[in-house]
C-alpha cells in the first residue's frame, strides 16, 4: 500500500462512525463469536419439529370461544372430532351384510384405542349408547341398534335393518343411501401430559385407512385433526421449495455479480440467518406449524435482499480502488443505517400481528420478527466481515467499474420518472390504479369462500372425502351449536324448552341452515310417542310431569348432569363467510329479544361456531393491524430521515400495493383468514426495504448538489439495480409456492409474488414522482443550476 493510499485509509478511518470502528478493529473476535453462536443455534435448530394445536388456531378470548371452553365437557363430540366413514364399494351392495358389519367393528375398535381419542364419547352403530326406540300399544320399546343376539346371520341382519330405521341415525351415523356409516371420534387435547401430536395422529388414521381399505370397502376421513395432519405433511414440502429457491437465487446472483464468492457468501449468510431463527425458536419453546413453516423461507429471502445490497456496494467501492477491508467498511458505512432501519421496520411491522388474538398468528409474528432481527447480525455484520477478508472477485470489480463509467440507456430512461413532465402522469396513473383497487377491494370478504377445506386443493383426498359426506349425509360436517343456559335443573322447564323451539323454527327457515336438532325437538317426538305416535301430540306440554318423563328419554349428550344446558345443533350447508355471518346475526338478534331468567342463548360451539368466532376476530383486527403497521413504518422513517416528505415518498407506494393486493384477493376469490392475513403485514414489512434504500441514496446525491433526475439516475445505477434484482429474485423464489399441494401456501405465493413485484415497481416508479413535488424547492433550485440535464 502506497503512502497516499495509507493516508487515504487513515482519513477514511477517522471519518468512520464509532460502530464501524468497534466492529472492524476487532474482526477476528467478532467472527469467532458469531461462529460459536452459529454452531450452538444449529444444534438447537435441528431439534425443531412440526407441531399444531386446535386451541392455537382459535381466538381464545372471543366470547364465543370462552362460552365453548367453559362448557366443552358438556358438549363432547361437538368440538374437535374426526369422522371415519366406512363405505361399501360393490355395486348394488349396502351396509346390511356380515362382512361390512365385521369391518365396521374392526375400524370402531381400532379408532377407540388411538391415543388422543376420547374413548367414552366415540359413537358408531357398534356403540351401546346408540339406541333405537319405538312406540307400541304398551308404550315405548327400545334397545341397542346392534343387539347382543347379533351373529351375522340373515335374520340378525334383518333385525339390524329394522333397528337402524327406528334409531333416527339415518343421515347422521348412517348414509342416506345405506352404503356407509360413520365412526365419530371426539378428541382430547392432552395425551399423557403432552399436547396431541396431530401429525402422528393423522398418520395413525392413514394406517387405519390403508389396513381396512380394499376393493370391497373404503375408508374416508374428515375432521380438524386430519386436516391439520394433511397440512403438516404438505407444508413440510416447503423444504423442497427452499432448495429450489436457493438454486435459483444462486444462479441469478452469479449472473448479477459474475463472481462465485459474491454469489455463495450472501447465500451462506442468509442460510445462517434461518439457522439462527430456528435455533432461537427452539430455545423459546416454539415449533413450526403449517402456517409458520413459510417464515424461514421469507427470512432467507429478506436476508438475500440485504446481502445483495452489501455485495453491490462493495463492488462499487472496490471499483474505486479501495482495498478489501476498506471496501467492506465503506459498504457497511453506507448501508448500516438504512439496513437497520429497514429491518427494524420489518420486525415491528410483523409484530403488529400480535394484536390478533389467535395464537398461531402470534407465533408467526414472533418467528418472523425474530428472523428479521437476526439478519442485522448475519447480513449486515457477518457478511461484511467475511467479505473484508475474501473481497469481491476481479471480474465483479471490472464489471462494476465498466458499468460505472458507461451510460446505461435503461436506467437513463427510467430516471425520467422523476422528470417534471413525466411525474404528474405517473401520479395520475397511480391515482387511477388506487381508485380501481379500492373499488375491487370492497368485494374482499372475511373467512372461507369455498366449500370443504379451502386450505387444501379441491381435488385433495380430504376434500373428496368431505364432499362424499356432504353428498350422502343429511347432517353436514359444518355444525354450529347454540348453548342455552338455564338455572340448575331448569332444562326441563316449559319456558326454556319453548324458547328453544321458537329458535329452531326460526333457524330452519333461514337460508344456509340444513337442519336442526335439540332436546326440545326430541322431547316433542317423545311426547307424540307417548300418545300412540299421533302427530297432533307432537308439541311441548305445559304439564311438568309429562316434560320430565319425556326428557328422561333423551339420548346421551343432549342433557348434562346439572340439567342447566340445552344444546341447539344447527347443521349448515357450508362454512362460507356469508353463511356464518347470516346465521350468527340471526341468533344474536333472537337472543337479544328472548334472553330471560329461564333461558340465556349463547354462541357458539361446533366447527362452524369456532370458525365464525375466528372470522370475527380477524375482521376486528384487520383494519387496526394495517393502520398500525403503516403508522409504525412511517414513524421509523420519520425518525430516521427527519422529514415528512420522506415518509410520503417511501410509504405511499406501499399503500398502493396493499390496495391492489386486496383487490387481487377479491378477484381470485381468496378471503382474509388465518392463512392470508399475515401476507398483508409481511408485504408491507418487506416492501419498505426498497423505498428506504432508494430514498437514502437519492437524498445523499441531492445533498451533494445534483439535480433530481441526475441524482435519481445515479441512484438507479447503484442501489436501483440491486433493488430491481432482489425484487425479481424474491418474486421468482416465492412464485415456486404456486405448485404446493397446500392451497393456502399457493395463495400466499401468488400474493407475495404480486406484492414483491409491485413494491419494487412502486419504489422505482412512484418514489421519484413524489420526490419531484415534495422536494420541490430543492429540486427547482438544482434544476436551474443544471439546465443541461433538463434539456436532455
Amino acid at each position: 500500500m502506497t503512502s497516499q493510499e495509507q493516508q487515504t485509509t487513515a482519513e477514511l478511518d477517522r471519518q468512520a462512525p464509532w460502530l464501524e470502528r468497534v466492529i472492524f478493529h476487532a474482526r477476528p473476535l467478532w467472527l469467532g463469536l458469531l461462529l460459536l453462536v452459529t454452531i450452538f443455534l444449529a444444534t438447537q435448530a435441528v431439534q425443531v419439529k412440526p407441531e399444531a394445536s386446535f386451541e392455537k388456531l382459535i381466538p381464545l378470548s372471543h366470547p364465543y370461544i370462552e362460552n365453548f371452553m367453559e362448557r366443552q365437557d358438556d358438549l363432547r363430540g361437538l368440538g374437535n372430532a374426526v369422522r371415519i366413514v366406512v363405505t361399501v364399494e360393490e355395486e348394488g351392495a349396502d351396509i346390511f351384510s356380515a362382512a361390512y358389519m365385521q369391518r365396521l367393528q374392526e375400524v370402531y375398535d381400532e379408532v377407540r384405542f388411538l391415543p388422543g381419542v376420547d374413548q367414552s364419547a366415540v359413537r358408531s352403530l357398534w356403540d351401546p349408547a346408540v339406541r333405537w326406540t319405538q312406540v307400541t300399544e304398551e308404550g315405548f320399546e327400545g334397545g341397542t341398534v346392534i343387539p347382543d343376539t347379533y351373529d351375522g346371520s340373515a335374520e340378525s341382519l334383518e333385525v339390524l335393518r329394522e333397528n337402524v330405521l327406528r334409531s333416527g341415525q339415518v343421515g347422521i351415523l348412517v348414509a342416506n343411501d345405506f352404503r356407509s356409516t360413520i365412526v365419530l371420534a371426539p378428541l382430547v387435547e392432552m395425551v399423557d401430559g403432552q399436547p396431541l401430536n396431530y401429525q402422528t395422529f393423522s398418520h395413525s388414521l392413514e394406517e387405519i385407512r390403508d389396513r381396512f381399505s380394499d376393493d370391497t370397502f373404503q375408508i374416508r376421513i374428515i375432521g380438524f385433526a386430519k386436516l391439520i395432519g394433511d397440512l403438516i405433511d404438505g407444508a413440510t414440502q416447503v423444504g423442497f421449495f427452499f432448495l429450489i429457491a436457493l438454486a435459483i437465487t444462486f444462479v441469478l446472483l452469479f449472473l448479477y455479480s459474475r463472481c462465485f464468492k459474491s454469489s455463495i457468501i450472501p447465500l451462506v449468510c442468509s442460510v445462517i440467518a434461518v439457522v439462527w431463527q430456528l435455533g432461537l425458536l427452539k430455545l423459546m419453546g416454539f415449533g413450526l406449524d403449517p402456517y409458520s413453516m413459510l417464515v424461514p423461507f421469507l427470512v432467507f429471502a429478506i436476508a438475500v435482499s440485504h446481502g445483495v445490497q452489501v455485495i453491490n456496494a462493495m463492488a462499487i467501492e472496490a471499483s474505486h480502488g479501495h482495498s478489501r477491508l476498506m471496501a467492506a467498511r465503506l459498504a457497511f458505512r453506507s448501508l448500516y443505517v438504512a439496513g437497520i432501519l429497514a429491518l427494524v421496520s420489518d420486525a415491528i411491522g410483523f409484530m403488529t400481528l400480535l394484536f390478533i388474538d389467535i395464537q398461531v398468528i402470534q407465533e408467526l409474528a414472533i418467528a418472523a420478527a425474530l428472523g428479521v432481527a437476526v439478519i442485522i447480525l448475519t447480513n449486515l455484520l457477518l457478511l461484511p466481515l467475511i467479505m473484508s477478508y475474501l473481497g469481491v472477485g476481479k471480474t465483479s470489480i471490472i464489471r462494476a467499474e465498466r458499468k460505472r463509467q458507461e451510460t446505461s440507456p435503461i436506467w437513463h430512461r427510467i430516471s425520467f420518472f422523476s422528470h417534471k413532465k413525466v411525474a404528474p402522469w405517473s401520479l395520475l396513473v397511480a391515482l387511477i390504479l388506487g381508485v380501481v383497487g379500492l373499488i375491487g377491494s370492497a368485494q374482499l370478504q372475511i373467512g372461507d369462500l369455498d366449500e370443504g377445506a379451502p386450505e387444501l386443493r379441491p381435488d385433495s383426498r380430504y376434500n373428496l372425502d368431505n364432499a362424499y359426506v356432504t353428498r350422502n349425509y343429511a347432517t353436514s360436517a359444518d355444525v354450529l351449536v347454540v348453548m342455552v343456559e338455564t338455572p340448575e335443573q331448569g332444562c326441563v322447564a316449559f319456558e326454556a324448552l319453548e324458547a328453544v323451539d321458537r329458535l329452531e323454527w326460526q333457524m330452519r327457515n333461514l337460508e344456509g341452515v340444513q337442519g336442526t336438532m335439540s332436546p326440545s325437538y326430541i322431547t316433542q317426538r317423545v311426547i307424540a310417542g307417548f300418545n300412540e305416535g299421533n302427530l297432533k301430540w307432537e308439541a311441548l306440554s305445559r304439564n311438568q310431569f309429562v316434560l320430565n318423563q319425556a326428557m328422561s328419554n333423551l339420548p346421551a349428550g343432549m342433557i348434562n348432569n346439572q340439567c342447566d344446558l340445552l344444546p341447539v345443533i344447527l347443521y349448515l350447508e357450508d362454512h362460507k363467510a356469508d353463511t356464518l355471518v347470516r346465521v350468527t346475526r340471526e341468533i344474536e338478534a333472537f337472543a337479544a329479544e328472548n334472553n330471560s331468567e329461564a333461558a340465556v342463548f349463547m354462541l357458539a360451539a361446533g366447527s362452524a361456531g369456532i370458525e365464525a368466532a375466528t372470522n370475527e376476530e380477524i375482521a376486528r383486527a384487520q383494519t387496526f393491524m394495517l393502520i398500525f403497521v403503516y403508522a409504525v413504518v412511517a414513524a421509523l422513517v420519520l425518525i430516521t430521515f427527519r422529514s415528512w416528505r420522506a415518509v410520503i415518498c417511501i410509504v405511499a407506494p406501499l399503500g398502493l400495493t396493499s390496495v391492489l393486493c386486496q383487490a387481487l384477493m377479491a378477484q381470485l376469490g381468496i378471503g382474509v383468514k388465518v392463512a392470508t392475513l399475515p401476507v398483508i403485514a409481511l408485504g408491507v414489512g418487506i416492501g419498505v426495504d426498497y423505498g428506504i434504500y432508494i430514498y437514502s441514496r437519492l437524498s445523499q446525491y441531492l445533498r451533494e448538489g445534483e439535480n433530481l433526475q441526475d441524482a435519481y439516475y445515479h441512484t438507479l445505477r447503484s442501489t436501483g439495480k440491486a433493488v430491481s434484482f432482489t425484487g425479481l429474485t424474491l418474486a421468482i423464489g416465492v412464485g415456486t409456492w404456486v405448485f404446493s399441494p397446500i392451497k393456502f401456501q399457493a395463495d400466499m405465493g401468488i400474493l407475495l409474488t404480486f406484492m414483491f413485484i409491485w413494491n419494487m415497481i412502486g419504489a422505482l416508479w412512484l418514489l421519484p414522482a413524489f420526490a419531484r413535488y415534495l422536494l420541490k424547492d430543492q429540486v427547482i433550485a438544482k434544476d436551474q443550476a443544471h439546465p443541461a440535464t433538463q434539456a436532455s
